[in-house]
């Protein structure tokens, strides 16, 4: 969370550059991808090396003139969404794909990245701390690595769970905050009022805090219901400070960077996993001021104290992980069931570490003698069968 992982992936991409090779960096979202590529823009452009950005927003000319200088290799780096693995994307020369949050694509869409280059080298960055035994699991062909510090100067977020009597403890920190020139993030679980429960929309609360909470502010709106302009548009005013709250469903988890927020208020926080939890938190506290996050609880969620207290206590997202994998169970951690994540019969991603880790060390094992796996021909026909089954009916070559 602001702990550097871009400025790994540019070493990386500047090292395949001066090998003669072209990089790719992949995003989730366009808000994500576009700020990736301003923060590449700004680097690479005292290096003279041109990059560019290709989402499902570019405009046909802007598309047609990225996919000819990619395939005459004029242009190095390419920064972008899912649009990245369309086939009319096709590179000169790719050396290496970067995906960020990596969890958030399917097997498939990953495989589409790496298949437009011969055998491209690979990195993969996220800012959703994993468990080691579910690393493992999930990358057990990878070198794993960890950026488990701060960057100097980081103070510690204060972290505090509310309930619904304490809300005008929480506004007046807020007020406070605002007055002395900071900015305040408001998140909510859902869009639209959904009958079963009871979570209050977006756009009721936005209306709510401006009319009769916090009048004497200027307050955004962000939801996943809205066009990509429009989600621009209201980052880049709270961006600016010309907008004090930014009143927002989970849109606003990953890669929104506005070192003069100092406040995170989360409502119904019980219904969010703690990892999640995590990365919201680190919203806050990337500029050299004091900041806050407060869980607000719902009504009724007496047992979601125990978890919502491990995020008081720790600011480590690898504990918090650990233990958000305790609680609710390996698939929930990563919030998509396309991770590819096995279930396993027997073995527990908690408890058994040991054998995960013997057993990936007995597979490396068998790859040094024979890559083919001919000399095993049950182990060879059984991993076919499971790859066809993940991948849906790719041959593995």
């Amino acid at each position: 969370l602001g702990a550097g992982k871009t400025v790994v992936a540019v070493v990386a991409m500047l090292a395949a550059i001066q090998a003669g090779y072209q990089a790719a960096l992949m995003a989730p979202t366009e808000v994500l991808a576009e700020q990736h590529y301003k923060k590449l823009v700004a680097w690479f452009n005292l290096l003279h090396l041109p990059v560019e950005l290709l989402t499902g927003s570019t405009k046909v000319a802007k598309r047609r003139e990225i996919h000819s200088q990619l395939e005459t290799g004029e242009l190095p780096v390419l920064v972008g969404t899912h649009a990245l693995i369309q086939e009319a994307v096709n590179f000169h020369k790719l050396g290496l794909v970067v995906i960020d949050e990596q969890h958030r694509f399917g097997v498939q869409q990953r495989a589409k990245l790496q298949q437009k280059g011969e055998s491209p080298h690979f990195l993969a960055m996220t800012a959703t701390p994993i468990p080691r035994t579910l690393a493992l699991t999930l990358h057990g062909d990878l070198d794993v690595s960890q950026i488990d510090e701060l960057p100097p100067g980081r103070q510690p977020i204060q972290t505090t769970t509310l309930t619904g009597r304490q809300r005008k403890k929480a506004y007046d920190l807020i007020r406070r905050e605002i007055v002395q020139g900071r900015q305040v993030y408001v998140v909510l679980p859902l869009v639209e009022e959904s009958e079963k429960l009871d979570v209050k929309s977006a756009v009721e609360e936005h209306q709510k805090l401006a009319e009769k909470v916090f009048p004497e502010f200027k307050i955004g709106l962000l939801h996943g219901r809205m066009t990509s302009v429009e989600k621009d548009q209201t980052i880049s005013a709270f961006r600016d400070n010309q907008t004090q709250i930014l009143v927002s469903t989970t849109v606003v988890e990953v890669g929104v960077d506005v070192p003069n927020a100092t406040v995170m208020l989360i409502e119904n926080a019980e219904r969010f996993g703690l990892s999640q939890l995590h990365q919201l938190r680190g919203r806050v506290g990337r500029g050299v001021h004091r900041s806050y996050c407060l869980l607000m609880r719902g009504a009724g969620s007496t047992d979601a104290t125990e978890r919502l207290k491990v995020l008081e206590q720790s600011q480590d997202g690898f504990f918090i992980a650990e233990m958000d994998m305790r609680l609710r169970g390996p698939g929930q951690v990563l919030g998509t069931k396309q991770s590819g994540l096995p279930d396993f019969a027997l073995a527990s991603l908690v408890e058994d570490q040991e054998v995960l880790e013997l057993a990936r060390g007995a597979a490396f094992r068998v790859m040094e003698k024979d890559e083919s796996l001919n000399s095993w021909p049950l182990l060879r026909r059984e991993l076919e069968w499971r790859y066809q089954k993940m991948m849906g009916g790719s041959i593995l070559n």
